[in-house]
C-alpha cells in the first residue's frame, strides 16, 4: 500500500460516503491524479482498480475504520495535510458538502495529526476554488 494508493482511497470514501459517486467527484479525482505533485509516477490505469479495492474493503467488516486506519499506517504525517485537502476537495468538488461527507471527513481528522487552523484554511482555500460565479 502506497501513500498514493491510500490518498486515493481517502478521496473515493468521501466520494461514495452519500452512496453515489457523482461525475463531478470522479472527474476531479482524475484531474488531481493527472496534475498533482503528489502523484507523480501514478500510472492513471491503475485508478480503477485501486478504486475498487477500496470499495470491496469499504463493502467489508469495519470497511470505513479500515480505510481511515489506512491513512494512519502508511500516510507519513508530511503527507496528513495533503491528504486532507485532497479528500475535502472530493466534497466540495459539486458545490455541497453533504452530511455524510462531512462525517467521513470528521473520522479522518480524527485519524490524522493537522493543525486546526489547517484545517480552516484547507477547507475554505477548496470552498472557494469550487464556488459557482
Amino acid at each position: 500500500m502506497t501513500a498514493q494508493d491510500v490518498m486515493i482511497y481517502l478521496m473515493v470514501v468521501v466520494s461514495a460516503s452519500d452512496n453515489r459517486m457523482a461525475d463531478p467527484e470522479l472527474q476531479r479525482i482524475g484531474f488531481i491524479i493527472r496534475a498533482l505533485p503528489a502523484f507523480d509516477g501514478f500510472d492513471e490505469d491503475d485508478l480503477i482498480p485501486a478504486a475498487q479495492a477500496c470499495q470491496k474493503m469499504l463493502a467489508g467488516p469495519n470497511g470505513l475504520d479500515s480505510v481511515l486506519d489506512l491513512a494512519r499506517t502508511h500516510l507519513p504525517k508530511k503527507l496528513h495535510d495533503t491528504a486532507y485537502a485532497l479528500a475535502f476537495e472530493i466534497a466540495a468538488a459539486d458545490r455541497f458538502e453533504r452530511p455524510e461527507e462531512l462525517r467521513v471527513l470528521e473520522l479522518l481528522r480524527g485519524r490524522l495529526t493537522i493543525e486546526p487552523s489547517t484545517i480552516e484554511a484547507i477547507e475554505r482555500a477548496a470552498r472557494i476554488r469550487h464556488r459557482p460565479v
